[in-house]
């Protein structure tokens, strides 16, 4: 089997996704991950180009992948040994440097304005130099394949001046991500039948006609033996090639699975969902629910046809098996569902029910009836599970809620600013005992989170017994949509929530009043924790 290398850039690339800056702290847990995932190569950042990047080479962890750092060749007129830019990547104390340099003549003549013959040589004495120094030298070819459709002999010429300087890697870069698979695979048979061997070419492919991971695969095909991206397909733009969708690409697909081997194996691969979702969670993003391989929806059978071939054989509208990346099966319940779907479903939640049980019709009537006044339990898979127990009888009744209020109120402030300030009352009877609980809506800064979040509060603050059981479970996502229009609007609301054992559940609240919606969706998601806590404790 071949050696594919695995190049994680996440750490540079990704923090040029808008709306994502890393801090030095957070840097260091992403690196960790990746090392225990096992890519070979972890790009730290580009040490001196800001305070965060300096730090973490200062702090960056010990790991069994090689840690590089990323800078450019030399600039024109400055020597390799005297180029202060160049000398902070090369004192980042890392065994591997990689250095981005121009192939396309525009943007060599255009951007820094020096002659091509300048440009080879700032490359050919950049790399060079990190060879002297006893670096492992990366050289990433800019615009490489923009600049072999334009002029095939100079960018062939940039990509043979690093490897003749003495390059480990000459990584080929589709910057603008624009070139197709088929072009890129044509373009590296074509370096490679140049004179560069495949085993010292790499490819970075950005994913703005969404082909990077093709265009990676492409490469491979082609005989690169290095791919670039990023976890989540983090980037500018549209994001770089999707690492957490090629590493299963190559772990379990032909011809790649067993053509190529790397650094990842199949323990690692069961940890793909969870360090998907732990770099969302570090982002404080919601996880792609289509992702592939790892989303919530990757293996969600909504059809009642395919619920029932897949009870009789999980291939039949499965490329994998779920569990092989650390996912699961997911049979969701909808308007569009039959009894294989509902079976299948009430199993997974742990209920056995024998096929033509009276209970069914009525679960599946009561789902039906619900979705047509707005509700879903596609996308509510807790609230869905709470409706089947209750016509099953069993849901045990924790708590009884007696009332809730909800005031908000618009005030100035000390500043003579207008500010708001929502405050929530909730009387619950749990066990026979009242218990009030009161919470508004400003946070440890004072900045007002809403209504929605001091009911949230209130509601969780005091459930006797049962408050240690929700402590840890936290509101992670909350969607709004207006299923009606006009004078007969209607509001759904799906809430995701989360806790500290990684447990995931939606669930859902459908009113004409927003807050009512809230609470509902709310409050299944309390009930739905408490229960399976107890279901666990039993």
């Amino acid at each position: 089997m071949e050696r594919l290398y695995l190049y994680d850039t996440t750490l540079r690339d990704g923090q040029q996704t808008q709306g994502v800056q890393f801090s030095t702290d957070e840097k260091i847990r992403i690196a960790k991950m990746l090392d225990g995932l096992g890519v070979d190569y972890i790009e730290g950042g580009w040490p001196g180009a800001n305070p965060t990047d300096s730090a973490f080479f200062e702090a960056a962890p010990a790991t069994r992948a090689r840690m590089a750092a990323f800078g450019m060749t030399k600039r024109a007129g400055v020597s390799a040994e005297n180029d202060d830019v160049l000398a902070a990547v090369v004192n980042a104390g890392t065994g591997t440097v990689c250095l981005v340099g121009k192939t396309h003549d525009f943007h060599v003549t255009t951007a820094l304005g020096i002659t091509l013959d300048e440009n080879l040589e700032n490359i050919s004495r950049s790399v060079a130099h990190l060879v002297a120094l006893g670096h492992e030298a990366l050289f990433d070819a800019e615009h490489f394949f923009d600049g072999w459709k334009a002029n095939r002999t100079y960018a062939l010429a940039a990509v043979r001046a690093a490897h003749e300087a003495g390059a480990r890697w000459i990584v080929l870069c589709d910057t603008n991500g624009g070139t197709l698979p088929v072009q890129i695979g044509e373009i590296v048979a074509d370096v490679i039948a140049s004179g560069i061997p495949g085993d010292h070419l790499g490819i970075h492919t950005h994913n703005d006609t969404a082909n990077a991971v093709a265009g990676s695969l492409a490469a491979v095909d082609a005989g690169a033996r290095q791919i670039q991206g990023t976890l989540n397909g983090l980037g500018e733009r549209c994001g770089n090639a999707n690492l957490i969708t090629l590493i299963p690409t190559l772990l379990l697909k032909e011809p790649y699975a067993s053509r190529y081997e790397t650094g990842i194996d199949r323990g690692a691969l069961q940890s793909l969902v969870s360090v998907s979702r732990k770099l969302d969670d570090i982002l404080n993003r919601v996880p792609v629910r289509q992702a592939p391989f790892v989303g919530a929806s990757a293996f969600a059978h909504k059809a009642g046809l395919h619920a029932s071939a897949i009870l009789k054989d999980p291939a039949t509208y499965e490329h994998i098996d779920p569990a092989l990346v650390g996912n699961e099966r997911v049979i969701p319940m909808s308007n569009q569902a039959g009894q294989s779907n509902l079976r299948r479903r009430l199993a997974d939640a742990g209920l056995a029910v024998e096929k033509g049980h009276p209970a069914l019709a009525a679960i599946l009537n009561e789902v039906k009836a619900r979705e047509d006044r707005g509700y879903t339990y596609d996308s509510a898979q807790a609230s869905f599970e709470l409706l089947a127990r209750r016509e099953l009888g069993l849901l045990p009744q924790f708590f009884e809620v007696e009332r809730y209020r909800v005031t908000i109120e618009r005030r100035r402030n000390l500043a003579g600013q207008m500010v708001s300030l929502s405050e929530a009352v909730v009387v619950l009877n749990v066990e026979g005992e009242k218990r009030l609980s009161v919470s508004e809506s400003l946070d440890e800064t004072g900045a007002d989170r809403g209504p929605i979040n001091a009911l949230s509060k209130a509601l969780a603050k005091d459930l006797g017994r049962y408050q240690e059981i929700i402590d840890d479970m936290r509101l992670v996502d909350f969607k709004v949509r207006i299923t009606q229009g006009g004078t007969e609007a209607v509001t759904r609301v799906i809430i995701d929530s989360e806790d500290d054992a990684g447990h995931r559940w939606s669930s859902v609240g459908v009113s004409a009043n927003i807050v009512d919606a809230s609470f509902e969706a709310l409050l299944d998601a309390v009930i739905w924790k408490l229960l399976h806590a107890t279901l666990s404790a039993s």
